[in-house]
């Protein structure tokens, strides 16, 4: 429960704790089928609470009750302390998976869907993606960030502290590029890991076919961004296309997805949102590091995910806004594939919250609330490839915390849309970077 880091300057503080959820206890990067659901807590005794100590570079130094840690900090001086009787703490909230950078929102079209029209519609008629990508094109980098930073704000005060963030409302390259390099403008800004995604291949522009799209991916976006990625102006993890119906299809999706993998991107897409395409098991072929959505994924596309260690992002908001089948979480658990969630956030699914999100998985995606916190920190961060520093309490990682104002973590999901009030404190490498009013 303790690392070596004994030294008497120390960074946070929190004692008194009635529960400690760490997720993982043992080095996990994920937990799969019914382990899902077994939590590492340490809970208060009658006489003492939960303790968990930091060091000066943000890391967790020690957990434990809290004589077991004063014993170990005798003499400690620390920069800040939390007492946190009748409150417990869980790891901060990894959103696996949001559109966060964009102009012109889409409010108009939320009136469209409620009175019947399908996504493709929406799409079809003018809206959709394309029309955001115009607003985009047009904003500058500044109007962009200034978009972005209040949106990465209000994540942090739900809890999220390491966030997936996809370009894609560019489709070409000085706005794909435009939007990558507002992510990193806003890294040093906002108190949050962010984790870039290049998403060229979102939806075929206006006056191309799906093959002209794939082929300016493939030959001119690609190229650009390794360029980019190489001379040190952007940082970028992986590569994602939304593989559909009338949009890029399972071969073409393939191509510019391996091309991704051999510049060193993880495979991070949309597969098996709307139409069964089978490409659940064409990104599973490719060892997939993460699939999104898959409303409409088979039996097969499971199996192939869970024999691959594929991640899936399951997003229960854009199910509940599009009215669609929700995905089959249960199968995919029970099949061993490590389920993530994240809130999708984008103009068609205006949503930062992950602990609305949590709740939507547990009631319209019968998973449990152990499994929804354990998709929402650890499984999140691994589908991320930053589960060795991120997503649970353990010494020797990042101290990204969140404390609930209620002796039961429970409280985060239960409190439907109550973020605001039962998050007492959102930590961010073990300093306090949102604090109730």
């Amino acid at each position: 429960m303790t690392s070596a880091n004994n030294g008497r300057e120390m960074g946070l503080l929190i004692r008194g704790a009635s529960q400690v959820v760490q997720v993982s206890s043992k080095g996990e990067k994920f937990k799969l089928k019914d382990y899902m659901s077994d939590l590492a807590i340490l809970s208060a005794t009658s006489t003492e609470g939960v303790s968990i100590a930091v060091d000066k570079n943000g890391l967790i130094a020690a957990i434990g009750m809290d004589s077991e840690i004063a014993r170990q900090y005798p003499a400690a001086t620390w920069d800040t302390i939390i007492e946190a009787k009748g409150q417990s703490v869980v790891p901060g909230l990894v959103d696996a998976h949001t559109h966060p950078v964009w102009a012109g929102d889409r409010v108009h079209e939320f009136t469209m869907k409620l009175a019947g029209a399908t996504y493709m519609e929406v799409h079809q008629a003018g809206g959709g993606i394309n029309f955001t990508v115009t607003k985009t094109r047009e904003a500058s980098e500044d109007e962009l960030l200034e978009l972005l930073i209040p949106r990465l704000k209000r994540m942090v005060s739900s809890g999220t502290t390491l966030v997936e963030c996809k370009s894609g409302y560019g489709l070409n390259v000085e706005t794909e590029l435009k939007m990558l390099r507002v992510l990193e403008k806003a890294r040093p800004l906002v108190p949050i890991t962010i984790s870039s995604t290049f998403c060229g291949a979102h939806s075929v522009p206006r006056g191309l076919t799906a093959e002209e799209a794939t082929r300016r991916v493939l030959e001119e976006q690609l190229p650009a961004l390794k360029k980019a990625r190489e001379s040190g102006e952007l940082q970028v993890d992986s590569i994602d296309v939304f593989c559909e119906h009338n949009v890029f299809d399972v071969d073409q999706t393939r191509r510019i997805l391996e091309a991704g993998k051999r510049d060193g991107l993880l495979i991070n897409f949309h597969a098996e949102e709307l139409h069964p395409l089978k490409s659940a098991e064409m990104g599973a072929s490719l060892g997939a590091e993460v699939m999104s959505h898959l409303e409409e994924i088979s039996e097969e596309g499971i199996a192939a995910m869970a024999k691959a260690g594929s991640v899936g992002v399951l997003l229960p908001t854009t199910a509940y806004i599009l009215r669609l089948t929700p995905p089959p979480a249960r199968a995919m658990i029970d099949a061993g594939v490590p389920v993530a969630l994240g809130t999708d956030f984008n103009p068609n699914a205006f949503c930062l919250s992950m602990p609305l999100v949590m709740h939507l998985a547990c009631v319209t995606m019968k998973m449990s609330l152990a499994e929804a916190l354990t998709a929402s920190t650890l499984h999140a961060a691994h589908s991320l490839r930053k589960a060795h520093l991120h997503g649970s309490i353990e010494p020797g990682k990042v101290a990204d915390l969140v404390v609930v104002d209620a002796p039961r973590w429970e409280h985060l999901v239960y409190q439907f849309g109550g973020a605001d009030h039962v998050i007492s404190h959102v930590i961010k490498n073990g300093k306090v970077s949102h604090c109730r009013k």
